[in-house]
C-alpha cells in the first residue's frame, strides 16, 4: 500500500512541477515579442533558446527545492510546492523586468535578433541566479 501511495505522490508532484514549468514558459513567451515556439523550433534563434533554457533550469531548481521543503502530507506538500514555485516564477519575472529597466535597449526584443547577443547571457544568468536564491530561501 505504501508503494502505491508513493507512486501517486510522485505522480502528483510531477504534475505540479510540470505545470509550473509550463507557466514559466508562458511567462517568458509573454515577455518577449514573437512566439517562442516559432523563434526556437522554426527560426532556431539562439537568444530565445538561451533565455528559455535558463528559465527552464531555474524553474526546475525552484520546484525541486519546493518539493524537498514541502509540508508533511501530500495535500499540504503539493500546495506549498505550487506556492513556492509560483513565488520563484514571479521573482524571475521581476528580475527580467528590473534588468530591462536598468539596461539599455529592451531585453525582450533581443530574442528576435539573429546573432547571439551578450544581453541574452545576462538575462539567462539572471533567471538562473534568482532561481538559486529562491531555492536557498525555500530550504
Amino acid at each position: 500500500m505504501d508503494l502505491l501511495y508513493n507512486i501517486g505522490a510522485c505522480f502528483a508532484y510531477g504534475v505540479v512541477g510540470t505545470l509550473l514549468m509550463a507557466v514559466g514558459y508562458v511567462l517568458v513567451d509573454l515577455l518577449t515579442p514573437g512566439k517562442l515556439h516559432e523563434l526556437i523550433w522554426v527560426q532556431r534563434n539562439r537568444n530565445a533558446t538561451l533565455i528559455v533554457s535558463a528559465n527552464t533550469l531555474g524553474t526546475a531548481i525552484v520546484v525541486a527545492s519546493a518539493i524537498l521543503a514541502s509540508e508533511v502530507g501530500l495535500v499540504d506538500g503539493l500546495i506549498t510546492t505550487a506556492v513556492y514555485g509560483l513565488v520563484g516564477l514571479v521573482l524571475m519575472l521581476a528580475s527580467f523586468l528590473i534588468l530591462d529597466a536598468l539596461t539599455p535597449g529592451k531585453l525582450g526584443s533581443i530574442v528576435n535578433e539573429t546573432e547571439l547577443h551578450p544581453a541574452a547571457w545576462v538575462n539567462a544568468s539572471a533567471h538562473f541566479a534568482v532561481a538559486v536564491v529562491v531555492a536557498a530561501a525555500i530550504s
